[in-house]
């Protein structure tokens, strides 16, 4: 199929800032996009050919809008799967896979997959209910500290809480939910695994992430990771060990713990473009999101070497402030050498959401993270 410059439409739910990058590569192949997002001001929305308005949870909605296009992926795994699953049947390509979706949407399924796949993860337990965490907690066969992890619908640091006492108990929801074993780690490393229809494979370097010690979200990706090399190829083999499990088509970034005693654990997998990969942009000679759609549309995958070493900053709404988005002092961080600003498009900030970018390039990645803590010292994302 000619997918460029033709009447090929590509589908992509979810209009947020992922489908809006990934909206600038399919621009750059002059490939037809549809987008299909529950807010009228999505970023996507200026730059796709076809916008609409839905909700990405209603089977109709869903089906409806997957059978005007030729291919339909994903920015976001909340969707409606089974109107996938039928999409698929009615020879709909669905990159990645209403199956793979559909496992990944649940922590629970996502966490018995790694076991039932031999894939190395933190032992965890299943409860339904808020209360029959209270009544493990008295019988004493759960004990503190435990990582609770809403089961579903959890995204940037929401659905996930570190309980270290009864305290930490008072606000979690009454919803099915993981507790995982308190793992002590070293680091938090990801690796972005490409795979084709054809089962080509390619993997982009481990990155490292820091996260934000309150809000669970990542506030840097360094690149290249800070480990040594044979701690690199055991994150790299299990990821793609991953890949093989989950047969996806299209991108799966597997988050990792790296403990004290350098074993690797899968915290969780994303099947699509992601966080931890918004610096290869700059860094790599082929972007994550060039390679979802290589992926995707079955093309040969592109090189995943790195250009220079690279660090991400996210830029999230400071915690005072919810309203009319203003940056403050992003002039001043574009004098800074290496520094690319990526804006979403979001009008409305509030506390922790995920505003924008900055990658940082650097040959001497030290040096990189040191002018991505300057970064994080300067900007502001404050409301009027």
């Amino acid at each position: 199929m000619n997918y460029f410059s033709s009447n090929f439409k590509l589908g992509i739910l979810g209009g947020g800032q992922l489908g809006k990058m990934l909206l600038n590569e399919a621009r750059k192949f002059d490939i037809y996009t549809c987008v299909l997002d529950a807010s009228e001001e999505a970023p996507c929305k200026i730059s796709c050919n076809e916008f609409f308005v839905g909700d990405l949870m209603d089977y109709d909605t869903v089906y409806y809008f997957g059978k005007n296009v030729d291919v339909l992926t994903i920015e976001i795994e909340n969707v409606n799967v089974d109107a996938l699953a039928n999409l698929e049947k009615e020879g709909v390509k669905v990159y990645p896979q209403a199956n793979t979706i559909r496992t990944i949407q649940n922590k629970v399924k996502q966490k018995l997959f790694y076991i039932d796949n031999n894939l190395p993860t933190a032992s965890f337990s299943r409860f339904a209910y808020k209360d029959e965490i209270l009544t493990a907690i008295r019988h004493e066969t759960l004990n503190f500290p435990f990582v609770w992890k809403s089961a579903q619908f959890g995204y940037d640091g929401m659905g996930v809480k570190i309980v270290k006492s009864r305290s930490d108990l008072d606000n979690l929801p009454n919803v099915e939910s993981v507790i995982e074993e308190f793992v002590p780690f070293k680091n938090e490393l990801a690796v972005i695994v490409a795979r084709n229809e054809d089962g080509e494979l390619a993997t982009f370097p481990v990155v490292e992430m820091e996260f934000h010690p309150e809000a669970n979200q990542v506030e840097y990706v360094i690149c290249p990771a800070r480990i040594s090399e044979e701690v690199a190829k055991k994150a790299e083999r299990v990821a793609l060990k991953a890949s093989s499990a989950f047969k996806h088509v299209g991108l799966l970034a597997v988050e990792m713990f790296l403990t004290e005693n350098d074993e690797i654990l899968i915290n969780e997998v994303a099947p699509r473009p992601h966080n931890s990969g918004h610096h290869t942009i700059e860094s790599n000679y082929t972007s994550q999101f060039e390679q979802h759609i290589r992926a995707i549309l079955n093309l040969p995958l592109g090189s995943t070497e790195k250009k220079a070493g690279g660090v991400m900053v996210n830029l999230v709404g400071e915690e005072d402030h919810t309203g009319d988005v203003i940056y403050k002092n992003i002039g001043k961080i574009m004098h800074m050498k290496g520094v690319t600003p990526h804006i979403y498009g979001k009008k409305q900030t509030r506390p922790f959401r995920k505003m924008g970018h900055v990658t940082i390039i650097n040959q001497d990645v030290s040096q990189a993270r040191k002018i991505a803590g300057d970064v994080k010292q300067t900007i502001q994302v404050i409301s009027e």
